[in-house]
């Protein structure tokens, strides 16, 4: 018969170690998973003694261990506290030549390459998904949503059979209007197009200021999904190099609209970029809509990830320098609301009767059930806690996972650790490539978004998109220690 003090050392990691470095690896797997949060206050060391049945020394030890190696910080007479674990010490992404001016704009063509890659993920559904960039269901208010859609329906019980007059819930746009007000943005009420998420937003903003054979500047690397639409527009696509860290270049920009005609636009993610994570600083967002004012072209202003950023009300958008409507701000609820919602919405500027027009005659009416919901949880203190809780829960995945690369791939490895979001962009040992081993982590189940699929070009081979968007336990963990040991063997 085990005693209680063996029953409670069974759960410790059996690595052969000292107990306080066991005890200290099992506390570390605690805060890794977020079930002890930055901030929170440890068990103190009578009830870690109590706990574990180990001694005042053992006890001692394990503190000062985790303390020592940073996961840890005391507190003069008020005990230990769990302190942001330790991100990875790996040097960031490679910052690409900023002046180099791009090559000429090609028609994008998502080649045979690229797309076997989306494809045989797609076809793994069962695989372990580290290349997404939706977090982890558990994350989303799911049950405030669904109860607020129950009190909506048996109040408004017509709401799935009536059309909503224009298909669109006044409600809802005075809340998004409201809340754009304290990150610098002014749009009317009236003047917010509701849509299908950020696809529709990005769809309708391109089709308004060009047409089939025109050219669209983008970032390099940009979203794979980007690339896709492109393609389906019949646009070229003018590939500038992007910044990890401050994103879009304005020279090579500058030299590329100099250079090349026919520019329609340039199409932005400022703030968390997918996939680098990089955010703008303020003067560049102000740079960039000077420079394109030069040039008379378009800025599409694509927002999925600003609500993820510390202290989001004082990031102000491109949008906020925006003074003769000739930025187009596109935002997507997608990934900080609910993705199932599929809710995005859109102040097009000068272009925004052409864009009301194509939206009636592309989808007509929006959902208003999922709108009126929205309304209501935006409108209401719950959607600030929710934000609150999910920056917190993110930022300890994203150290998690960032520290877990760091251990388990191989020395030459680069990370970049954005502020805040789901994302991180690896950069591999030895310029191996991320297309090979894409096909061999699919073999072991893991699913991971290789560096090709993110550029028109094969430029981006030696890189990789990882997501920190799931809550991380000794699964991902060992996922992560097989996806490294295949990167260190090429």
């Amino acid at each position: 018969m085990h005693s209680a003090a063996e029953d409670s050392r069974a759960s410790l990691p059996m690595t052969g170690a000292p107990l306080y470095q066991r005890l200290a690896e099992h506390y570390r797997h605690v805060i890794r998973t977020g079930t002890l949060a930055p901030g929170e206050r440890m068990p103190s060391v009578r009830a870690l003694m109590r706990q574990h049945h180990v001694s005042l020394s053992t006890a001692l030890q394990t503190f000062r261990h985790l303390e020592d190696a940073g996961w840890l910080e005391a507190r003069p007479r008020s005990g230990y506290f769990v302190r942001l674990a330790p991100t990875s010490r790996l040097p960031g992404a490679s910052e690409p030549d900023m002046r180099v001016a791009p090559a000429a704009a090609r028609y994008v063509g998502l080649h045979e390459r690229i797309s076997s890659v989306i494809e045989r993920a797609h076809a793994a559904p069962d695989a372990l998904n580290l290349g997404g960039a939706t977090a982890a269901a558990s994350l989303y208010p799911g049950a405030a949503l669904q109860a607020l859609a129950v009190k909506l329906l048996r109040h408004h019980p017509t709401l799935l059979t009536d059309t909503g007059g224009e298909g669109h819930c006044p409600a809802f746009r005075q809340a998004l209007a409201h809340r754009a007000m304290s990150c610098g943005v002014v749009v009317a009420p009236q003047d917010i197009i509701v849509t299908n998420g950020a696809v529709e937003a990005m769809s309708l903003a391109l089709r308004a200021v060009a047409q089939s054979g025109d050219t669209i500047a983008i970032e390099s690397p940009a979203f794979f999904g980007l690339l896709q639409l492109l393609e389906s527009l019949g646009l070229r696509a003018l590939e500038i190099p992007t910044s990890p860290t401050t994103g879009i270049s304005l020279e090579a920009l500058d030299t590329a609209l100099s250079a090349y005609g026919n520019v329609k636009a340039v199409v932005v993610v400022p703030h968390l970029q997918n996939p680098l994570g990089s955010v703008m600083p303020d003067a560049r967002k102000a740079g960039l809509v000077t420079l394109c004012r030069r040039h008379g072209i378009a800025i599409v202003e694509d927002e999925p990830y600003r609500e993820l950023l510390e202290h989001a009300e004082h990031v102000q958008p491109v949008k906020a320098w925006d003074r003769d409507g000739s930025v187009i701000y596109c935002v997507s609820l997608n990934k900080i609301l609910a993705p199932g919602m599929r809710l995005g919405w859109m102040d097009a500027g000068r272009w925004s009767a052409r864009v009301r027009m194509l939206k009636y005659a592309q989808t007509r009416h929006g959902d208003v059930l999922t709108q009126r919901v929205a309304a209501e949880f935006i409108g209401s203190g719950a959607y600030d806690r929710h934000l609150h809780r999910l920056r917190a829960r993110l930022r300890v995945q994203r150290d998690a996972t960032a520290d877990a690369i760091a251990r388990h791939f191989p020395a030459g490895t680069r990370l970049g650790v954005p502020p805040a979001g789901l994302l991180l962009w690896v950069e591999l040992a030895d310029g191996h490539s991320s297309e090979h081993l894409f096909h061999a982590a699919l073999r072991e189940g893991i699913r991971i978004a290789p560096g090709t699929i993110f550029s028109n070009s094969g430029r981006f081979d030696a890189f990789l998109r990882l997501s920190c968007a799931q809550p991380f336990d000794r699964d991902l963990d060992d996922a992560l220690r097989r996806l490294g040991r295949l990167a260190r063997h090429g």
